[in-house]
C-alpha cells in the first residue's frame, strides 16, 4: 500500500517540477497542459525567488559569450543599432570598425521574461504561495478530523 502511495507522490512530484518552469518553459508546453503551469505551487515559489534574486541587474558576458562579426558599413553601433533596440544586449566595442563584439543579453530581465518570470509580479507569487500553504493546512486537518476524530453516534430514544 504504501509502495503505492510513494509511487504516486513521486509521480506528482515530478510532474510539478515539470510544469513549473524549471524544466520546460511554459511557451513550450502544449494549450492542454498550461493549467498545470497555473496550478503549480512551485510555479509561483520559483518566479518570486528567481525574480527578487536576479532582477534588474546588467549583464557582462564572458569573453567566449559574445558574438564577432564585421559591419558591412560604418561602425559596429551603427550597423547594429536597430537591432539593438529591437533585441536588446550591447557592444563590447562601440565605436570599431572591424571585428564587433556583440552580447545578447544587456540585463537580467530578458532572461526572466524568458522564464516568465517578472520583479513586478513578485509580492503577487508571494500572496498565492501563502493561499496554498494555508489551504493545505485547513485541507489537513480537514482530513484529520474526517478520518482520525471518533464520531459519536445518538441512540434512538424509546
Amino acid at each position: 500500500m504504501f509502495y503505492y502511495i510513494e509511487q504516486l507522490y513521486m509521480i506528482l512530484d515530478v510532474l510539478t517540477l515539470i510544469f513549473s518552469s524549471v524544466l520546460a518553459s511554459p511557451t513550450s508546453l502544449p494549450g492542454f497542459w498550461i493549467f498545470m503551469y497555473r496550478v503549480s505551487p512551485f510555479t509561483y515559489l520559483i518566479s518570486a525567488m528567481l525574480s527578487t534574486a536576479v532582477a534588474n541587474t546588467n549583464v557582462i558576458c564572458a569573453s567566449n559569450e559574445y558574438l564577432h562579426f564585421s559591419p558591412t558599413s560604418g561602425t559596429c553601433a551603427d550597423y547594429m543599432a536597430s537591432y539593438i533596440k529591437l533585441a536588446g544586449g550591447y557592444l563590447e566595442n562601440p565605436s570599431g570598425t572591424t571585428n564587433c563584439s556583440y552580447c545578447p543579453m544587456g540585463d537580467t530581465n530578458i532572461f526572466l521574461a524568458g522564464v516568465s518570470s517578472h520583479y513586478s509580479e513578485a509580492w503577487r507569487n508571494f500572496g498565492i504561495m501563502w493561499a496554498y500553504i494555508i489551504f493545505n493546512i485547513f485541507g489537513a486537518l480537514a482530513l484529520y478530523w474526517l478520518i482520525r476524530v471518533p464520531k459519536v453516534k445518538k441512540e434512538k430514544e424509546e
